[in-house]
């Protein structure tokens, strides 16, 4: 607690009090998503007292405060995953500082492997659901101040929001995929095995991240809303490639930026 007061406090000074209403995570290749913010301040990592820094390509490391169709925003421009030697409780720090900052909204966004064969490269992905494989955040003592011990995660991805991007998608002419979401790990891609064994427990998409940062925030009573760009089909043939990875979170970055932005200015 002493830990996320100092940040949140360093951050309050820096950015002349400045109070977020939603938060954006930007996962890998997605970062591009700032272009769409009018920035008022930009705090690296490093300059944050107890915050982790990034350390994969393609995750900038910045905190990033600004509107977005009018609306106070801060957005993680690079976020942190447990493969990268962290604790659950350094992946989820800033989560935690951004619910003390005051954000009432949690969009988070990644690159995913497709795992439904009815997905393309490029799609974007609404996730429904997720499947977490990894150590749960909340293990060890509980914050009581932040919420339950035992928090329930009906409905973790707000249906609500989800309506409203679905309507906004119709009206901006943007496809949409909607899917589960399967937490692992990594940072090894998946196996064509562990493909099939995640389509056979209810995956629609895998990835390293996300879910962490939703149980963190829906601990702590903050809706969530994400997004999965399908960047690689898991059960072609195809081979796992960073560096395409972040190409093809790219290359769908301006469609996930147009439904950012819209459904932030209908919240």
């Amino acid at each position: 607690m002493d830990h996320i007061l100092e940040a949140c406090k360093a951050i309050q000074k820096a950015t002349n009090q400045f109070q977020p209403e939603v938060g954006i995570i930007l996962g890998t290749g997605l970062g591009g998503f700032v272009d769409s913010i009018d920035v008022e301040y930009r705090l690296e990592y490093k300059d944050i007292p107890n915050m982790p820094v990034s350390t994969v390509e393609g995750h900038k490391g910045c905190l990033i405060f600004g509107t977005v169709a009018g609306r106070k925003v801060v957005a993680m421009q690079g976020r942190f995953h447990y493969y990268e030697g962290y604790a659950m409780k350094q992946v989820t720090f800033p989560v935690r500082v951004m619910a003390l900052l005051g954000i009432k909204y949690l969009f988070v966004s990644n690159a995913a492997g497709g795992i439904n064969t009815s997905f393309c490269v490029g799609d974007l992905m609404i996730i429904t659901d997720h499947i977490n494989l990894l150590p749960n955040p909340l293990i060890g003592p509980n914050m009581a101040e932040f919420g339950p011990r035992f928090p329930d995660m009906h409905d973790c991805y707000s249906h609500a929001i989800r309506s409203k991007a679905t309507a906004i998608a119709e009206r901006e002419a943007i496809k949409l995929q909607y899917g589960v979401y399967v937490g692992t790990t990594g940072p090894t891609f998946e196996t064509q095995a562990e493909y099939r064994y995640f389509k056979a427990i209810g995956g629609d998409a895998v990835g390293m991240s996300t879910v962490p940062e939703v149980i963190v925030a829906r601990h702590m009573g903050v809706p969530c809303f994400g997004v999965s760009v399908i960047t690689n089909c898991g059960l072609s043939d195809e081979k796992g490639d960073h560096e395409d990875v972040q190409l093809q979170g790219k290359k769908a970055g301006e469609r996930m930026a147009r439904l950012f932005t819209e459904l932030i200015r209908e919240l």
